[in-house]
């Protein structure tokens, strides 16, 4: 595709955010110039990015299906693997977009590449290694909901809220709907 210059990469980067965007023609001219330039690899790892990044839980499937047609793709080698290939590129063009998921993790490791945050609650850790002292763990599939209040956090990170959910697809409506439902069931339990 080019010769000690960018155009590939910066073909990658249009593709991804034609993705991002929605717009299914760009994404899918972009898609072509890299299956041109024979490159599945990084084509493939791009796209699985962009299913996890982007999209996530808004259509949470999205992954796997991305992980067949790659692989698909890279079973038939060119010309044959535009066939799935573009077929995974409508659908993440067309589906909903969330990046909730990619902010709450990186939100996470912010707090634990800068130190923050503490040592295990003694109730989580590992039964051999468990305090009689303390309160002991509770079996949440024993409650009602399969929820019960008890610290997961660190107690320096308490109450820290990572995950902020969206409203991008009826899949992660219906997470988020959980979500707030759980933190009502604490604010319940205080």
């Amino acid at each position: 595709m080019d010769k000690n210059q960018d155009n590939y990469y910066d073909t990658l980067s249009g593709l991804h955010k034609s993705i991002r965007g929605s717009d299914v023609d760009a994404a899918l001219y972009y898609l072509a110039k890299l299956i041109v330039a024979d490159d599945l690899q990084s084509l493939c790892r791009r796209l699985l990015c962009i299913a996890y990044e982007d999209i996530g839980l808004a259509n949470p499937t999205i992954g796997s299906r991305v992980k067949a047609a790659c692989d698909a793709a890279r079973e038939l080698g060119n010309p044959e693997a535009r066939l799935p290939l573009s077929v995974a590129v409508i659908e993440m063009a067309l589906s909903p977009k969330s990046n909730s998921a990619c902010l709450a993790v990186d939100k996470a490791l912010a707090d634990v590449e800068a130190g923050r945050g503490g040592p295990l609650p003694l109730h989580l850790k590992n039964i051999s290694s468990f305090d009689p002292r303390q309160q002991p763990y509770k079996y949440p599939h024993d409650y009602p909901n399969a929820w019960v209040k008890q610290q997961y956090l660190p107690d320096n990170l308490v109450g820290t809220k990572y995950y902020q959910p969206k409203d991008s697809s009826k899949i992660e409506s219906s997470l988020k709907e959980r979500y707030l439902q759980i933190e009502e069931w604490k604010k319940q339990s205080k």
